[in-house]
């Protein structure tokens, strides 16, 4: 089956009782039972649900892995992975990493003595570096967010297949139309399904797959026994969504290419960060790792001031903290979705005060170069 017919008929379709082609919202909290123990495969609603487990059954098609797991946003699905871990156990991070990634592992999980080292994975030997005994996972975003560095999957697949760890990659950005952590090795790949899996800003969630029935085993008691479950409506919403992913990421990857050539042409625009730039550090290895470059671009327009007359006066793009929607969407990370990150950590990684973030969308892209222009003039 191809990626664009596995988008619609992946996982489980319809309804087999009534015929209906979409899977119906089971608005429902419990499930009545022939006898103790003797139910239909549905007991309670946090635990299992038929909407919820026709999405999980989806996302595990489209990553090719062993299951899925629906949860509640990107930030629930992150948490329950790293509530598999236990007080005294180390993990290798990106250290370009989302801000609420690195505030849940510095600010909330470290009172439980989980201990963290963040570094540029995108040099391996720079992982092997890090290396503890009691090391247990390695966990990477590649594309990371916002500066888009890229870490070589089989690479690190490699070296934690070798070591015994577990490889968790979040793959938000490419999504599993353009790259398939599990095929390079990934035992864990998770998304914030509120971004481009979803599609249209109207619903939070987050996704998991894993590649093993031990991991599946594991993570479902992780994620009962704390209740971070997608609820029903959610869970359709975001199966619509994922119907039409193949054809918003092939438009969305046109635009993007587009404007980022207008991006190097313009004046204002300095350190352009774009996986689909041949000159970008890692181009080659993402170009062999996944499928297209994807629809998020980093750049410094020189200052702080240059940055806040952009945003005030654009008119198509919409300031807002999230991505991989069909309208256009800006931020900048320093103080938006990164200043949970302290300013001098900022500043060490790159992150500075003129970066902008844009993601962009469906628009016609002749518009939004016209908007960027006129923004930055301040007219």
């Amino acid at each position: 089956m191809r990626r664009k017919t596995q988008l619609i008929h992946g996982g489980i379709t319809g309804d087999e009782q009534t015929g209906a082609v979409s899977v119906p919202i089971y608005q429902v909290s419990t499930y009545k039972q022939d006898g103790v123990g003797k139910h239909k495969g549905y007991e309670y609603s946090r635990t299992g649900n038929p909407t919820r487990h026709a999405l999980e059954e989806l996302i595990k098609d489209l990553e090719g892995g062993y299951a899925g797991f629906a949860f509640g946003s990107g930030m629930a699905a992150i948490t329950s992975i790293l509530m598999m871990y236990k007080s005294g156990d180390h993990l290798i991070i990106t250290d370009d990493v989302y801000g609420g990634t690195y505030r849940l592992l510095s600010g909330v999980l470290s009172r439980f003595n989980l201990d963290v080292t963040f570094v540029d994975t995108s040099d391996v030997d720079n992982i092997e570096e890090a290396i503890r005994p009691n090391t247990k996972a390695v966990y990477v975003e590649t594309p990371t967010n916002p500066l888009l560095k890229i870490t070589d999957l089989e690479a690190v697949a490699r070296l934690t297949k070798e070591k015994g760890f577990t490889f968790i990659v979040d793959n938000t950005f490419s999504t599993p139309y353009w790259q398939n952590p599990i095929e390079k090795g990934a035992d864990i790949v998770l998304h914030s399904a509120t971004k481009y899996l979803g599609g249209h800003s109207d619903v939070v969630a987050g996704l998991v797959v894993v590649n093993s029935q031990s991991l599946a085993e594991e993570l479902h008691y992780v994620q009962n026994s704390a209740g971070a479950v997608l609820g029903p409506q959610d869970s359709w919403l975001l199966m619509r969504g994922i119907k039409t992913l193949g054809i918003r990421m092939e438009e969305i990857e046109s635009n993007t290419h587009a404007f980022v050539s207008f991006l190097k042409e313009h004046p204002e625009v300095t350190s352009i960060y774009y996986p689909g730039l041949k000159e970008h550090t890692g181009h080659d290895i993402h170009a062999l790792q996944a499928r297209g470059a994807g629809g998020m671009i980093s750049f410094d327009v020189g200052s702080d001031e240059n940055a806040e007359k952009l945003l005030k006066n654009l008119k198509y793009f919409t300031l807002a903290e999230s991505l991989g929607a069909v309208e256009s969407l800006i931020s900048v990370p320093a103080k938006m979705t990164h200043a949970s990150i302290p300013s001098d950590r900022r500043a060490e990684l790159g992150i500075t005060e003129g970066l902008v973030r844009v993601s962009i969308g469906l628009e016609d892209v002749e518009d939004l170069k016209e908007d960027f222009v006129q923004a930055l003039k301040g007219e």
